[in-house]
């Protein structure tokens, strides 16, 4: 199994908010890349509230990490895209309660658009076991 190390190394900036600016994996394990997560529900119908559409961007997530035996603790890199900076915060709240304490590495971008305009957030993760 991998081990993996979270750390905010002297010599780097102290995260912002609850993340950790690298992850080191060693040994042996499972690596799972995740593509990009929008507010879709699983029958394709689109979650119209921005906020809604974070929830269900995690879901999503959430649903793809069970099926290969993870969990969200499992995360070592998170990307978002989000479309909307009043988002931010509700982005942030959200994720932490769904990594419930656990600090992966993690960009957050503020973009145009995505490839949908009704679309305000994309999340995407790599995890390992």
């Amino acid at each position: 199994m991998a081990r993996i190390t979270f750390s905010n190394p002297p010599g780097a900036p102290m995260p912002q908010s609850r993340y950790s600016q690298a992850a080191l994996i060693e040994g042996e394990g499972r690596r799972l890349v995740a593509s990009g997560q929008v507010g879709l529900r699983p029958d394709g119908s689109l979650v119209e509230d921005p906020e809604a559409q974070i929830d269900q961007s995690l879901a999503n997530l959430g649903a793809i990490l069970a099926a290969h035996g993870m969990g969200p603790a499992n995360i070592v890199k998170m990307t978002v895209f989000l479309t909307d900076t009043a988002l931010v915060g509700a982005w942030r709240a959200r994720r932490d309660a769904f990594l419930a304490g656990h600090a992966p590495a993690s960009t957050l971008l503020v973009v145009a658009a995505l490839a949908s305009p009704a679309f305000k957030v994309e999340v995407e993760a790599e995890a390992v076991a």
